[in-house]
C-alpha cells in the first residue's frame, strides 16, 4: 500500500480543501500568512494529500499541490465505492468509511468528499467523528483508506483461496 506513483504518469485534478490565514503580531502590527490543504487525484484510485505554508494564498496552494503529487498513493476501489467499513482515527479527528450500493452518491463533508471523490469514489457514506477539524479530518480519511486492502491480498495472508474467503 506504501507504494508511491509518478505524478507526471496520471492524469490529475487538484481540488483546495481549506485555506487558513494566520497571523503573527509583530511591533509593526500584524503579518499574515496563509496554509492551504490541496488533495490531488485521477478519479481512478490514485489520491494524494499536502499542505503548504506561504505568505500569499497562491503560493501556499502550489506548496501544497506540489506536496500532495508526492503522496500520491493506489486505494483499492470495488465498484464504485470500498470493499467494506473502515474507521481512521487522526490526534482528535476520526472518520469512519462505509460502503454503499449502486446510486446513492458520496454522502460526506467537507474535506472526507473532496478525497472520495478525487480518488474515484461515487457512492459512500462517511461520518465524522471527534474533531472537525479539516487537517485531523483529511489525515484520518486518508488513514481509514490506507486500510483498505483488495480480496487477493486478505486471501493470501488468510492462507486460503479467493474461493474459500468467499464462501465463509
Amino acid at each position: 500500500m506504501t507504494e508511491k506513483f509518478n505524478p507526471h504518469e496520471l492524469e490529475l485534478r487538484e481540488k483546495v480543501v481549506y485555506i487558513n490565514r494566520v497571523a503573527k503580531v509583530v511591533k509593526g502590527g500584524r503579518r499574515f500568512s496563509f496554509s492551504a490543504i490541496v488533495v490531488v487525484g485521477d478519479g481512478n484510485g490514485h489520491v494524494g494529500v499536502g499542505l503548504g505554508k506561504a505568505n500569499e494564498v497562491v503560493n501556499a496552494i502550489a506548496k501544497a499541490t506540489e506536496k500532495a503529487k508526492k503522496e500520491i498513493v493506489r486505494i483499492d476501489i470495488l465498484n464504485g465505492t470500498i470493499p467494506y467499513e473502515v474507521y481512521g482515527k487522526y490526534g482528535a479527528g476520526k472518520v469512519v468509511l462505509k460502503p454503499a450500493s449502486a446510486g446513492t452518491g458520496v454522502i460526506a463533508g467537507g474535506p472526507v468528499r473532496a478525497i472520495c471523490e478525487m480518488v474515484g469514489i461515487r457512492d459512500i457514506l462517511t461520518k465524522i467523528l471527534g474533531s472537525a477539524n479539516p487537517h485531523s479530518v483529511v489525515k484520518a480519511t486518508m488513514t481509514a483508506l490506507h486500510k483498505l486492502e483488495d480480496a487477493m491480498t486478505i486471501a493470501r495472508n488468510r492462507g486460503m483461496s479467493l474461493k474459500e474467503l468467499y464462501t465463509l
